[in-house]
């Protein structure tokens, strides 16, 4: 990732929620780069909370989820432990239809829109110890589409559909110890689309 974000997470441990997905790992990869320890499997028991949670959300129609409720609540547990430890930072990982629903994608849209609430009632729980946030994936490709819907692309000011590393410097900016003062934020990285293009569909 030549040229991406840098940031300086001193060893911070970080822990996965939810399913897997290309920027998902492409975001463990560059907090581990950055300094950050990924905490693998089941965390044992008596072993403190991670410094960091990446709440992984489905980010493409049609794949199959945990039940939003799961990974709120699992979020949620993670908090507790963090409020009790002094700190710790939790980042969604979610599709933009959280923040404009998709005619075409009505129970995807529904889903995201659930998490994202839940996401913001965490900050405002959690805070001022837990910092919450969210990045809203757009349409995002690599070598096949990664999130997003296709038909997005009609939408998007900048023309283009977004990558992986860009998706990824979102959450970077979300776990930046130098980044203090935002809380239960969406950060949309979308090129545009939730600017207002996606009403069509």
């Amino acid at each position: 990732m030549s040229g991406a974000m840098e940031i300086d997470l001193a060893g911070a441990t970080i822990e996965l929620e939810g399913a897997s997905n290309p920027v998902a790992e492409a975001a463990l990869a560059a907090l581990r780069a950055n300094g950050g320890r990924i905490i693998e499997g089941t965390r044992p028991a008596g072993v403190p909370p991670p410094d960091i949670v990446l709440v992984s959300c489905p980010l493409r129609p049609g794949t199959t989820a945990e039940n939003p409720g799961t990974l709120y609540a699992a979020a949620r547990k993670a908090a507790v432990a963090m409020t009790e430890r002094g700190g710790g930072r939790i980042v969604f990982l979610l599709s933009v239809a959280a923040g404009m629903p998709m005619r075409r994608h009505p129970r995807f849209s529904m889903e995201n829109a659930s998490i994202l609430a839940g996401m913001r009632t965490m900050a405002m729980e959690f805070g001022p110890k837990i910092l919450v946030n969210a990045v809203g994936v757009g349409l995002v490709e690599d070598e096949a589409m990664v999130s997003g819907d296709k038909a997005m692309l009609s939408h998007v000011p900048v023309d283009r559909a977004g990558n992986i590393e860009e998706a990824v410097a979102a959450v970077l900016f979300f776990c930046d110890p130098l980044n203090t003062y935002t809380t239960g934020q969406m950060l949309g990285v979308d090129g545009g689309w939730m600017a207002g293009y996606g009403r069509n569909f």
